[in-house]
């Protein structure tokens, strides 16, 4: 949970970074990649964080841009990175407003009241859940996987 805004900017500004690099790693021909049959592709879990970034973030308050439940998935990854970049930085220039004392506030989320602390930490957590999902799909597409949080086997 957060009680400082500066430590939220802070995570949040390492955390996109990482989910961006991920996101610039797809490519429009690896977009179906699924672990199987059925299951997510690169381009639904991308679109995915776009959506719940945005999500996550109006249930905590802030004013970012938001895509519908209905649009469809992107058929470009440029498209994804783009529209996941818009709302990353708005999600930055938003949060900058909040008060250490707002953060303490409650909010309903879809489990029920929430600190807004508590909500911005679990939204950086299910990004990195999903971009950790991401990551399998990248590798088994053959595609290079970046090094997020340190170097990846490739590059030792």
């Amino acid at each position: 949970m957060y009680r400082q805004v500066e430590d939220f900017l802070n995570d949040w500004t390492i955390a996109a970074e990482g989910t961006v690099q991920v996101l610039k790693a797809m490519t429009d021909d690896t977009l179906d990649q699924c672990i199987v049959e059925g299951h997510n592709s690169l381009a639904w879990l991308g679109w995915h964080l776009v959506g719940a970034a945005g999500y996550f973030s109006y249930l905590a308050g802030l004013t970012v841009p938001m895509i519908r439940q209905e649009d469809p998935v992107p058929t470009t990854a440029a498209e994804i990175v783009a529209t996941y970049e818009k709302i990353a930085n708005s999600i930055k220039e938003e949060a900058a407003k909040l008060s250490n004392e707002g953060l303490l506030e409650e909010v309903n989320s879809f489990k029920g009241p929430i600190s807004k602390g508590a909500l911005l930490r679990a939204m950086i957590d299910h990004q990195t859940h999903h971009r950790g999902q991401m990551t399998v799909l990248l590798r088994q597409a053959g595609l290079p996987v970046p090094g997020v949080l340190g170097p990846t086997k490739e590059m030792q």
